[in-house]
């Protein structure tokens, strides 16, 4: 039983100098040690430093009320003659204005686990977000916030916010053991309480940062970090249970990219969830893609420079409403990827550089580190920690958020060491070589670990070189001697420049440019691709899809349509940016999103822009109806050339052929002529053949020059069949077929 102190006087028992001096100066790696309360010879010593306090007493319920001594500067002590520590106390602290009780934070033992410590100094803390950031919780049975952050290099940290008025004296915070981490919790704060470290560095200087573990933001251009528990329940179970049933690769996959603050600017997260999930499911897309969701300072860099890993951008709404927008999607049936962006991260002095001081998240070589393109810093992915904090990152989307698949930007500045460096700018590996095998390991860890935690999740590579296995494995080795780099699929960059660049040729002149439409299936199975025509497509004056095009309007359109049409034919998924759904013919600007206007039903006589939406909504509507257009697409087996060489005509015409071995016929005629009774070769087992889409319809603003008709082939070979059909086709067109 606590015994009552002997006298009402208890005498001082101040902080030792040094002590003090360090708490002073911020530099203190244990505060716990001399703050609090702790047994001597004499007592129990009890201790605080409470800057601007006037008075401050130590109260227990069992109704201990002893006075501390003023020792100065903010301190305050007592000895009391006590044979044992309260098992429960509060300070009573008076300011001039207030008084208030407070469970004393330096009484209380680390509130992080050795297990989580161990994990994190090994780097194989795959939930990451559950240890480090600030956390409401109950600990030794008082309600408050932990606060834990990696800052190895700091010579002491203290955690500053509105609950103390932006000064850490308060708060500081105490570093345990090795790992380099940092821990505070701090009794009667919860949720909505923004938040910084304060941090003093080598140097002694103090830097102010934000949490690189915030799970949620001010709302920029304001960059402190705020306390945040996610009350979100889900409802998509249905969904998760089935997106596993069948491999991403034999699936249909066409996706909707979507830069949510412009999609209609002004919406919020919640907003977004009662729009976009009807107009996504109208037009048939099996997916959404967002530009980066998480938090950046500059909205002009489309979410592409990154402050803020672990939280949804503040701009829409908190990260719970963001959560009630992918579960929306989810049971409309829309699955959701969303772009990640491990490359690199911006300068900003209150966010990851040289974040307690030195270089930590960046590499120490600041050749290695400064980013040559964007003016950014590259992670160092040979730090443990750093590998750790990424990869935990990629599964804290998909598990906590149930993001269906991350599609990782800028993957090939990683893996090569001269990534737009110039002789005499970079240093070989310790092969010799160009490849930054941190990078590979990195990206290798990631994606096997997002794979084995995260059934039916799958990752996109935005790769634009022809690094061996992006695709395959980690387990398998190619011919250069790596593993495969685990990817599910790989945006296919040749396939886009070649085509658009086809398609920006006038007609009489695509004979000689006929390659760059067929080149693509001399390497399709290498990988297995998406085709993207992305936002990276259609801004800095590059132009609108439709704009691309060559022509008058009515060619501009007719030439979009077929493009789309002999897309969504190719093997290989499909992504398409918004607004050239509609055949926008302005470039995207991220200040006004779409051009909605446009689909007005009084704008025009003519369905210019709506009937170029419908096509592709039918495009959904049939390639989603027909397995030959998704099921074998990474198999050889699922393709084969008609018409493959017909460059004279621009005519170009292949089979795709399903698992059961049901085929489908994709004519594309990109000159402006009407080619009557055009033969094609087929196989000799099909007794009729039905036109199922024609980009020249009428409802989609064409000329309406169709195949009404069954098209039964006679014995006339062709292309090497021995059989053969007739067909008209329209102009600047594409034309699908099946049984």
């Amino acid at each position: 039983m606590t015994r009552r102190p002997t006298t009402t006087t208890p005498p001082p028992s101040p902080v030792p100098p040094d002590d003090r001096e360090r708490l002073l100066t911020a530099t203190h790696h244990n505060p716990h040690g001399v703050l609090g309360a702790h047994p001597t010879h004499a007592g129990i010593a009890f201790r605080t430093w409470r800057p601007y306090a006037r008075h401050v007493a130590v109260t227990t319920p069992e109704g201990l009320h002893a006075d501390l001594h003023d020792d100065g500067d903010g301190f305050f002590s007592a000895l009391l003659q006590l044979r044992e520590i309260p098992p429960s106390y509060e300070l009573e602290i008076t300011y001039a204005e207030t008084t208030q009780r407070i469970a004393d934070a330096y009484a209380l033992l680390p509130s992080l686990g050795e297990l989580d410590l161990h994990l994190i100094g090994e780097g194989r803390h795959e939930e990451l977000w559950t240890a480090l950031g600030a956390h409401p919780m109950t600990h030794q049975g008082i309600q408050g916030t932990r606060f834990t952050v990696w800052a190895p290099n700091a010579r002491g940290v203290r955690v500053v916010g509105t609950f103390n008025f932006w000064d850490g004296a308060a708060h500081s915070m105490r570093s345990l053991g090795s790992t380099g981490v940092w821990e505070l919790f701090v009794p009667d704060i919860g949720e909505g309480e923004l938040y910084k470290y304060e941090i003093t560095r080598p140097d002694g200087t103090r830097t102010m940062r934000a949490d690189p573990l915030a799970t949620r933001t001010e709302e920029p251009p304001a960059n402190s970090s705020v306390v945040h528990a996610s009350h979100h329940t889900w409802r998509d179970a249905a969904w998760l249970e089935q997106r596993s049933a069948r491999p991403v690769h034999e699936s249909p996959f066409s996706v909707y990219e979507v830069h949510l603050p412009s999609w209609r600017p002004g919406l919020t997260y919640r907003q977004l969830a009662e729009q976009l999930p009807a107009y996504v499911s109208e037009l048939g897309f099996t997916h959404v893609e967002f530009l980066p969701v998480a938090e950046h300072p500059f909205g002009g860099s489309w979410g592409y420079q990154v402050t803020g890993f672990y939280a949804p951008t503040a701009r829409l709404g908190t990260p719970d409403d963001f959560k009630h927008l992918i579960d929306a999607l989810h049971q409309a049936g829309i699955g959701v990827l969303m772009d990640w962006v491990p490359a690199h991260f911006p300068r900003d002095d209150w966010a990851l550089a040289e974040f307690d001081g030195r270089p930590l998240y960046e590499h120490e070589d600041p050749a290695r580190a400064a980013h040559p393109d964007w003016g950014t810093l590259e992670f160092d992915y040979g730090r443990t920690e750093v590998r750790n904090f990424l990869v935990a990152n990629a599964l804290y989307w998909c598990e906590e958020f149930h993001i269906d698949g991350l599609r990782v930007d800028a993957v090939a500045s990683m893996l090569y060491l001269d990534y737009s460096r110039e002789d005499g700018q970079w240093t070989p590996n310790r092969h010799g070589g160009r490849e930054n095998l941190d990078a590979v390991a990195f990206l290798q860890e990631m994606n096997a670990t997002l794979y084995r935690r995260v059934p039916g999740v799958v990752t996109i590579a935005e790769e634009s070189t022809a690094w061996d296995g992006v695709t395959r494995a980690t387990h398998h080795t190619g011919p250069t001697g790596f593993g495969g780099l685990g990817f599910g699929l790989k945006w296919n960059m040749g396939w886009m420049h070649d085509s658009l660049d086809y398609m920006s040729h006038e007609p009489v002149h695509r004979r000689y440019h006929h390659n760059e439409m067929t080149f693509s299936m001399v390497y399709a199975y290498s990988e297995n691709y998406v085709l993207p025509i992305s936002h990276d497509e259609v801004v800095h004056g590059k132009r609108s899809l439709v704009s691309k095009m060559p022509g008058d309007w009515w060619q501009q359109r007719a030439n979009l349509r077929a493009y789309l049409a002999f897309m969504w034919a190719h093997p290989g998924k499909q992504l398409l940016f918004m607004g050239q759904e509609f055949a926008q013919g302005a470039e995207w600007s991220e200040a006004h999103g779409p051009d909605w206007w446009l689909l007005d039903p009084a704008y025009g006589a003519e369905p210019d822009h709506r009937g170029v939406r419908e096509l592709v909504r039918d495009l959904n509507a049939r390639y989603r109806a027909a397995p030959a257009l998704w099921e074998r697409d990474t198999d050889p087996a699922g393709f084969s050339w008609i018409a493959g060489d017909a460059a004279e005509d621009n005519v170009f015409a292949f089979l795709r052929h399903a698992a059961d071995g049901t085929p489908l016929l994709s004519v594309s005629n990109f000159s402006p002529v009407v080619r009557h009774a055009y033969r094609l070769g087929v196989p000799d087992d099909i007794p009729a053949w039905h036109e199922t889409l024609n980009t020249d319809a009428s409802r989609y603003g064409g000329g309406d020059v169709t195949n009404r008709d069954p098209i039964k082939p006679t014995d006339t070979p062709a292309h090497g069949h021995p059989a053969s059909i007739a067909l008209t086709l329209p102009p600047l067109a594409t034309v699908w077929l099946r049984p």
